[in-house]
């Protein structure tokens, strides 16, 4: 029904170019590749130069078979347009598909460099399974050439770098974002700057006053609040390797192959150091043992344990960053000093954070009357997933509102204010049981934070 509604408004406006590549990525969805390219020469007979035009004409080559010729095109994209992240993602897709993974892997460094919102996961790994382990430095034209160890070449060989890509664990030897590039939270980034950033960048000075630089940090808060862009950005800060380990890629069916995991990933962070390990839903990991009937989990959380007192081996210039929704969870021997014994609560985004998060979701959007700072106000105590969610519902209000028209419709400061108005805060069911734990089982003083952020504390 959309589908028909969005052609007939072009049928009414036949030289729209909005609407043109909107029908015509929706011909590509449904594989109508002739209809989908019929649209995409329409965009160029209007615009000739329309990036996104000659991007999807690349991608139904590549959907037909013509690789080497959706090859050609997007080098010549990329070559006029170097800035167009998406022509290079796609061309370290095709890279991929065609077994070249070194080549793969600097056309994905390249569009994620230049647009960080395509970071893709999945698609990383799949490229340093298939060998595309180095960091190379991309021209516009498809140039290349490999950067210098101190640089960002991948820092494994031989059974290490094998090891590496079996654990499948996103690693940079440098990390991508600082604290200028994640808006707002102040009080968290002075937080870190004093627990982690000045004791690692000072060592000498903080060791004159027995305070030692690395250890462990565990990051709590509501989800959606940006744990993980903080890990990051930490890394970004003291200029280190990040390693980020999630929960798949430890457990193992087998007895005894999780704890191996989890030595070798502690093991090849070691090699790398300076390095934050960063461990997302470390609750998972670091349960509470008296929860558990069976051997397995408790000799992977002893493992976990003994990792962190370094029992095995030296962590010096090892940073471990835990993040968890669920603080109350943790098995308390994982608090103690030495583990994770500095605990640093992330609140959902301030009002400043909030506007900066409604500029970055407002981008590549038809817009009118945006005031960003209004937004923030009618958002508190949103996340960032509840501000994404927001903008979603005020895009398809004004999306129905296009169809129904024929023409293009603006998102307007009144659809996003009633969508903030429909959106409920999906933090307000995290602090019910946050709040009941900081009243009632908080004699270490572990909450207090969070009965700071409530107003139940001054």
């Amino acid at each position: 029904m959309e589908f028909e509604a969005l052609k007939a408004a072009l049928a009414a406006t036949p030289h729209n170019v909005p609407l043109l590549v909107i029908v015509g990525k929706m011909h590509e969805d449904r594989f109508e590749l002739a209809e989908a390219r019929a649209c995409f020469d329409r965009v160029l007979a209007v615009e000739p130069g329309h990036a996104d035009a000659h991007l999807g004409i690349a991608r139904l080559l590549d959907l037909s078979g013509e690789s080497s010729e959706a090859t050609v095109r997007l080098e010549s994209l990329c070559d006029r347009q170097p800035n167009f992240a998406p022509a290079w993602l796609l061309r370290s897709r095709i890279a991929l598909d065609e077994g070249d993974a070194a080549a793969a892997r600097a056309f994905y460094d390249t569009a994620v460099d230049l647009d960080r919102s395509l970071a893709d996961d999945e698609l990383l790994q799949s490229i340093l399974k298939a060998g595309g382990n180095k960091r190379i430095a991309m021209t516009s034209t498809g140039a290349s050439h490999e950067e210098t160890e101190d640089d960002d070449d991948f820092p494994f060989d031989g059974l290490d770098a094998v090891a590496a890509r079996d654990l499948s664990i996103e690693f940079r030897v440098k990390a991508d974002m600082k604290f200028d590039d994640v808006g707002g939270m102040e009080k968290v980034k002075d937080d870190i700057r004093m627990k982690i950033i000045h004791p690692l960048k000072n060592a000498a000075l903080f060791a004159a006053y027995g305070k030692k630089a690395g250890g462990g940090v565990l990051l709590y808060g509501p989800p959606g609040c940006g744990k993980t862009l903080m890990a990051r950005a930490t890394a970004g800060e003291i200029d280190a390797a990040f390693f980020s380990v999630g929960l798949h890629q430890v457990l193992d069916m087998y007895i005894g192959e999780s704890e191996q995991k989890l030595h070798k990933i502690f093991e090849l962070a070691r090699k790398a150091a300076p390095a934050v390990l960063f461990f997302d839903e470390t609750d998972a990991l670091a349960a509470d043992r008296r929860d558990m009937r069976q051997s397995a989990g408790r000799n992977l959380i002893n493992q976990f344990l003994s990792e962190l007192d370094g029992a095995q081996a030296n962590n010096d210039g090892l940073l471990i960053l835990g993040a968890t929704n669920a603080p109350w969870h943790l098995d308390g021997a994982f608090l103690r000093p030495g583990r994770f014994d500095r605990i640093i609560f992330v609140p959902p985004p301030d009002a400043g954070a909030r506007a900066e998060i409604a500029k970055i979701h407002a981008k590549g959007k038809p817009l009118v009357d945006f005031d960003p700072a209004d937004l923030a106000k009618r958002t508190e105590g949103f996340s960032g997933a509840d501000m994404r969610a927001v903008f979603e519902q005020a895009t398809e209000a004004a999306l129905g509102e296009a169809m129904r028209k024929g023409s293009l419709v603006p998102v307007s400061g009144k659809m996003l204010a009633k969508a903030a108005k429909d959106v409920k805060p999906s933090t307000r069911m995290w602090f019910e049981s946050a709040k009941n734990h900081a009243l009632y089982a908080n004699q270490s003083g572990f909450y207090d934070d969070v009965l700071v952020h409530l107003g139940l504390k001054k």
